[in-house]
């Protein structure tokens, strides 16, 4: 019986087997990676140097930003790699870092979310102590704690889960390393633990969704009460890409999380990874810029200002 720390390595799945379909997948890939690092980019890049969006709500979709990067960083890279050079190995230590990372991003984007659904509370249902309340010293305060908030969630995941007996062989059958895939790789009973505190997330998750409803519930019916129709609409415009990027977020998890084990298949877990792991960073620039005038503003100058300036060094050039 081999324990978890004789492993050297684990084998990740592999999406082809011939060379062609694994070139395939690399392109596609990095595709995706690169829309997902131009989009996520241009915000950033957009918040920061426009100063009309330097406002606690884009100070957040920054934030998310950044986090979206981390996050499509963690799996992909590696996985592009693996089919480039026709390998699926992945070491002992950068899997626990892949772990370490998604539970680490996945609890920090959760509580930013919820801390977005905050910030749009106090602007709707608050106004007269919005600038009290959401001031740039609390703005930075909340960020930063929903960023730390991850950090002893991940620690004691990962902790966990690596001291858990492997004896199981060490493939794990998904594109980066997952918790609930390395325990299928567990000894007998050993993994209770694991899903006891994975039961104990689900339920702190499971309240920063009921907080981000119910404060939704009450944004609703402040909105109700706005006679104006152009005031409603212009309110429904700064919180429909929010819930939307929440839906998504939730819908997509959840699905990872509850799918019946009758309907499992290597298959379907490989399309829910890729549903829940890649599709949220790459839609989300998306959801955010196509009903934000003054995003869409910004996301233009920074794109004029980068080509201009490009032009300008190739005609220096010459």
């Amino acid at each position: 019986m081999s324990n978890s720390s004789s492993l050297n390595e684990f084998l990740l799945l592999a999406f082809a087997d011939t060379r062609e379909l694994q070139l395939w997948h690399f392109s596609l890939f990095l595709g995706i990676y690169l829309a997902v690092l131009m989009g996520n980019g241009l915000i950033i890049t957009a918040v920061a140097c426009d100063h009309h969006l330097h406002t606690p709500m884009y100070f957040f979709l920054l934030n998310l930003s950044v986090l979206d990067l981390g996050s499509i960083s963690n799996s992909v890279p590696k996985s592009m790699a693996n089919s480039l050079w026709d390998t699926r190995a992945i070491s002992y230590s950068g899997c626990a870092a892949q772990v370490f990372l998604v539970v680490f991003l996945f609890s920090a984007e959760l509580s930013l979310l919820t801390v977005m659904a905050y910030d749009r509370y106090v602007a709707i249902c608050r106004p007269l102590h919005y600038g009290t309340l959401m001031g740039t010293r609390a703005c930075v305060k909340m960020a930063a704690a929903a960023c730390a908030s991850g950090f002893p969630n991940a620690v004691l995941h990962t902790a966990n889960t690596f001291s858990i007996p492997l004896c199981q062989g060490n493939t794990v059958d998904q594109f980066f390393c997952e918790i609930p895939q390395i325990l299928k790789l567990s000894c007998s009973d050993s993994y209770l633990r694991e899903v006891g505190l994975l039961v104990a997330g689900a339920c702190l998750a499971s309240g920063c969704f009921i907080f981000i409803v119910l404060s939704y519930v009450q944004i609703f019916t402040a909105v109700l009460r706005i006679p104006s129709e152009q005031g409603r609409r212009k309110v429904f415009s700064t919180c429909l890409p929010h819930l939307a990027v929440v839906s998504l977020f939730v819908s997509t998890a959840v699905f990872a999380c509850l799918k019946p084990p009758s309907i499992s298949s290597p298959a379907l877990d490989l399309m829910v990874t890729v549903l829940y792991s890649v599709v949220p960073p790459i839609l989300n620039p998306l959801i955010y810029s196509m009903r934000n005038k003054e995003l869409k503003d910004a996301l233009r100058k920074v794109t004029l200002t980068f080509f201009s300036s490009g032009n300008i060094g190739i005609a220096l050039h010459k």
